[in-house]
């Protein structure tokens, strides 16, 4: 480590980020990995949901304007048409200060490449004008990188049409993912925004010089292999990120760390931890049936309602008494948990989630098996690996109703078919400790991205 830490001295990382948490919280880790490398960091920024720079006092932060307002970004309108804004306006400023960086560069603190999050497309194409190596940073499943390489129109050159591939054929970790009839419902009717938001992104992930993936090899191996066809630059599966770097609080909302005392009184795998994560949201009436199905099932639960998440609601006012008369002691609320710390406690035997990649692979490292209810986007495909290839959850299907809900919280925590689930989970957590040990993939990917990097 300390020799590779010499060669990374006098290079230099932009990273760009993507402003949503699931998104900043692996991209800061991704670079304070690569700080431990020797190399310098400068993170870049929209002035939307900026990071807090005195968290990461070692690197250079630079805000850009990204042109949208509070009014525009909270409105709710679809997520391809506020991706494309992002990338419209932030083009641009960005390369302003790239330019700007390169004229006054330092020949002790060079420039090697731009590290960009694959939403921000953007950032490729500046990488590719002022003449720098662009490396795409996947925060999800290395499956959705063929999930926006599928294009609805099989006819458009460059896009893998899963009518004649062999690839799903072929792969039955694809067969299982049914990324196909996935795609079709995510998107049902496709706007021209989410068409071209996925030729996009795809296009940059095609020029770009390396691609990272949050994930571990053996998660994903078949699928990487059908990936690597698609996209000929190296992919490195540094993950997950969580476990390699440092500790540090990544988070755009406080952790209310009351629940961790909360954990230490109650018993070993008692606990359903249940948290949605911090974009998706509810009616009134899904809060009142999680409530009553998670007090139905007669165990502990640590329940994150973040504000806002549930519509004309700050918290849990919505909650009638006869609720918490029912849940008694059992029932502890947080608007928002230290959620690594949460799933490594020894109080804690499922996860209910809505399937972000995050939670995933966080849940997985701690051998905690989920409840998957996933809301949007990738997340059915999240769901689909954690049921359905891992096996190491149960998928909660269709409208959330509190007499479903209480029997799979009950068949997870307490019966037999829960006790083989949480069996093959433990089994997962041990492949990724050897990832992440000497000479694991996770370690020797992060080695060989170093060495790429230092080749530019």
């Amino acid at each position: 480590m300390e020799k590779q830490e010499a060669k990374g001295l006098g290079r230099r990382l932009v990273f760009v980020v993507y402003p949503f948490q699931g998104h900043i919280n692996p991209m800061l880790e991704l670079a304070t990995i690569l700080n431990s490398k020797g190399f310098s960091i400068t993170i870049v920024h929209t002035e939307y949901n900026s990071p807090d720079h005195s968290k990461h006092p070692d690197f250079s932060f630079v805000s850009i304007p990204e042109g949208l307002s509070q009014t525009i970004l909270s409105s709710g309108r679809d997520f391809a048409t506020t991706f494309l804004a992002f990338n419209n306006n932030c083009e641009a400023p960005f390369q302003q200060y790239m330019e700007k960086l390169l004229e006054v560069e330092n020949p002790q603190d060079r420039v090697a490449c731009v590290v960009y999050d694959g939403l921000m497309h953007f950032a490729q194409v500046v990488a590719d004008r002022v003449k720098l190596p662009g490396i795409s940073l996947r925060t999800s499943a290395a499956a959705t990188l063929l999930a926006f390489a599928v294009f609805p129109h099989p006819q458009e050159q460059g896009y893998i049409s899963f009518q004649d591939s062999v690839c799903q054929a072929q792969v039955p970790e694809l067969q299982t993912l049914m990324l196909k009839d996935l795609l079709v419902s995510m998107t049902e009717k496709p706007t021209t925004s989410l068409l071209e938001m996925r030729a996009t992104v795809t296009n940059a992930t095609k020029n770009a010089s390396a691609i990272i993936v949050n994930t571990m090899h053996f998660l994903e191996e078949q699928t990487l292999k059908v990936v690597q066809k698609y996209f000929h630059a190296p992919i490195f599966t540094v993950g997950p990120f969580h476990k390699l770097a440092p500790a540090a609080s990544t988070s755009l909302l406080e952790e209310d760390m009351s629940c961790i005392s909360w954990l230490d009184k109650q018993e070993p795998k008692s606990v359903i931890y249940v948290s949605f994560g911090s974009v998706a949201s509810m009616e009134e009436k899904e809060l009142l049936e999680i409530a009553f199905g998670l007090a139905n099932s007669e165990q502990p639960f640590l329940w994150v309602v973040r504000p806002g998440s549930v519509c004309g609601s700050e918290y849990v006012e919505l909650l009638p008494k006869n609720f918490w008369e029912s849940a008694g002691g059992r029932c502890c609320t947080v608007k928002w948990a230290p959620q690594k710390e949460v799933l490594a406690h020894d109080a804690v035997g499922g996860f209910w989630s809505h399937c972000g990649w995050n939670s995933i692979l966080e849940s997985v490292c701690e051998g905690v098996p989920m409840l998957c209810h996933p809301f949007f986007g990738d997340q059915g495909l999240g769901a689909r690996y954690v049921c359905r290839v891992w096996k190491v959850g149960l998928e909660l299907e269709g409208v959330l109703e509190r007499g479903k809900i209480e029997k799979a919280i009950r068949t997870l925590m307490a019966t037999t078919e829960g006790l083989e689930i949480i069996q093959r989970a433990k089994a997962l957590k041990e492949k990724a400790e050897l990832c992440l040990s000497e000479d694991g993939s996770s370690y020797n990917a992060l080695n060989e991205l170093a060495q790429h990097i230092l080749s530019f």
